[in-house]
């Protein structure tokens, strides 16, 4: 573990699938409650034993844990993520600091709760939350969002900030933070560490290790 503590070389993606979170559902790590999931409105809680959105159930991502800016070079957000040694028992709901090493975000920190699990994701990758960042291997908004919207490519979803305009309205301030504050970053590698979970985050997934 200390190695996460003194910064770990990382690599990170983006995605948004609007499927319930692998940290939504009971028993995953030692927490107060799982990561909170919410109805097709991505605002309502549903109960952490609801099947996900993407399964034919009706539990999905809610819109509050879409990233958002601090200041210049802060900012918060969600991930899922796979850690080299670890196990959801120690990830789930846990909070890590990435430093940003490349690409057009080198300097500036992202703060992110792990929501989630990447079963297609290497060893220290964190696939980062953003609406419009590609649906990936599930698509559940879709489903969530029926609707004349477009989400972009499978995998890094829209091309440009413009685009954002094309996705549901209660999302689209976290698609456009990714052209803003993330500055269209394309998969920028990082330094990560584990870091006490800021409330702000907390708050949106009521989920909090003991």
């Amino acid at each position: 573990m200390s190695s996460v503590n003194t910064g770990t070389t990382g690599v990170t993606t983006r995605y948004w699938d609007c499927c319930k979170a692998s940290c939504a559902w009971p028993g995953k790590a030692q927490v107060t409650n799982p990561v909170k999931t919410c109805s097709s409105d991505g605002v309502t809680a549903v109960d952490s034993n609801a099947q996900s959105g993407c399964d034919g159930g009706n539990a999905y991502m809610c819109n509050n844990q879409q990233p958002w800016s601090v200041n210049t070079t802060l900012a918060y957000g969600y991930a899922a993520a796979n850690i080299a040694g670890q196990s959801e028992a120690t990830w789930c709901c846990a909070c890590y600091a990435l430093h940003f090493t490349s690409g057009s975000v080198i300097g500036k920190q992202l703060v992110v709760q792990v929501t989630n699990t990447g079963g297609d994701l290497g060893n220290n990758h964190f696939d980062l939350q953003m609406p419009g960042g590609g649906v990936g291997i599930f698509n559940g908004c879709i489903r969530q969002f029926p609707g004349n919207y477009s989400w972009g490519a499978q995998y890094g979803g829209v091309n440009q900030r413009s685009d954002c305009a094309k996705l549901p309205a209660v999302i689209q301030v976290g698609c456009y933070w990714r052209f803003d504050w993330f500055m269209n970053a394309d998969n920028p590698t990082m330094t990560f560490r584990a870091v006490p979970c800021p409330t702000a985050l907390t708050a949106n997934t009521q989920c909090i290790r003991n």
